[in-house]
């Protein structure tokens, strides 16, 4: 009897407690849609070459491809700097009869594996329409001669010329394609592209699972409310507990980014200064976004109830997955998701070299994070404060 007493008690706090109950049941139902909708995009993989000085029958024949576009210049230097400025995913130049020569971004092992093949196989469909043209060719002459033979019209010089013309030059299977990465090799995979994020993602999760639990286990051990009892600033209680935080969190992210660069032997095209900087602004953001979900949960399992529904969309729409293959209401929502950003930001330092001082754009929109966040969580005191 008395473990049916207990019992009732704890299902008679469950039952009162309505965020953890619609935590409980509303949260599995989001993800999973979620998961469903990012998994529904269309995740054919499209190319885009850039050719320089390639034949016209090469170039149509791998533009007729589906999922493959074809950008003729007339420069190299032009092509270098559109593959550069990830316009393209590779360029084609064709110097002398047989000498090609590629250059991959390489950037996504999966596109360049496809880029491979589309070359390849276009250049030999090449090769055997030029020999089957010249089979044909040959036949015709073939015929015309016999013709004339057979009438005896031909001059001495017309039988020269017909014996010439009947000699054709089959193409020899001596094709050379030359290939140069722009980063990693040929041994590159499909984590390369994916390491940069996940880098990011681990730093959001940790700094937010320590964040997370902060404020709470200070408010329900009283702490919290013996200090909103004095003249203390909300404000500095906020930051007063965001520096020794985000000591530990620059800490923890500096492990984090040397470990994954010593375990997974990560190539860094840019900074490795400019790598760190990044993952400690977003480490800060999540640190300030652990906060505010504290300050809004009124216990750790309500709080353990938000970490998925968190972190999960986080890695969703970090760029594992292109935005741009998703519907246009998912794309919308990714651009409200920090680790998007951040994980943009490391993938251009890592894999194109980019400096952190070219990327203003997605630093500035994880400074508003960071400032958006603090600001909710000065706000977010409020309801604590009895004076």
């Amino acid at each position: 009897m008395k473990m049916l007493a207990i019992s009732q008690k704890v299902l008679m706090e469950l039952f009162r407690d309505k965020r953890t109950l619609l935590l409980l049941f509303i949260a599995p139902i989001l993800i999973m849609s979620l998961m469903n909708a990012a998994f529904s995009a269309d995740t054919a993989t499209s190319i885009r070459i850039a050719t320089v000085s390639v034949p016209d029958e090469l170039a149509q024949s791998m533009s007729d491809l589906e999922k493959v576009s074809i950008q003729a210049y007339k420069v190299e230097k032009e092509a270098q700097q559109a593959l550069q400025n990830e316009k393209v995913d590779a360029i084609l130049i064709y110097s002398e009869p047989g000498d090609y020569a590629v250059t991959y971004a390489n950037t996504d092992p999966s596109k360049t594996k496809m880029t491979r093949q589309v070359i390849k196989t276009s250049i030999k469909q090449a090769q055997f329409q030029e020999l089957m043209d010249g089979l044909k060719f040959s036949q015709r002459n073939r015929l015309l001669t016999s013709e004339a033979t057979q009438h005896q019209t031909i001059t001495g010089q017309d039988k020269q010329q017909a014996e010439q013309t009947d000699k054709i030059v089959t193409p020899e299977d001596d094709t050379e394609l030359s290939e140069s990465y722009i980063y990693g090799s040929n041994d590159s995979n499909f984590f390369t592209k994916m390491m940069p994020i996940l880098m990011s993602f681990f730093v959001f999760f940790f700094v937010f699972l320590i964040s997370g639990m902060a404020l709470l286990k200070e408010r329900t051990s009283g702490t919290l409310d013996r200090l909103l009892a004095t003249p203390v600033k909300r404000s500095e209680i906020v930051f007063g507990y965001m520096l020794p935080y985000s000591l530990l969190a620059t800490l923890q992210t500096v492990v984090i980014v040397l470990s994954t660069i010593w375990l997974f032997d990560l190539e860094i095209k840019g900074s490795l200064g400019d790598v760190i900087l990044v993952n400690i602004l977003f480490a800060l953001v999540a640190l300030s976004f652990g906060l505010l979900l504290s300050t809004l949960t009124h216990s750790e399992f309500q709080m353990m109830q938000f970490i998925p529904l968190i972190i999960i969309p986080q890695f969703f729409f970090s760029g594992i997955i292109s935005l741009d293959s998703m519907a246009g209401w998912l794309q919308n929502l990714g651009k409200f998701i920090p680790l998007h950003y951040a994980g943009h930001a490391l993938s251009k330092i890592v894999l194109n070299g980019t400096s952190i001082l070219n990327l203003g754009s997605d630093l500035l929109i994880l400074f508003l994070f960071l400032i958006s966040l603090t600001i909710l969580n000065i706000i977010g005191l409020k309801r604590y404060r009895k004076v």
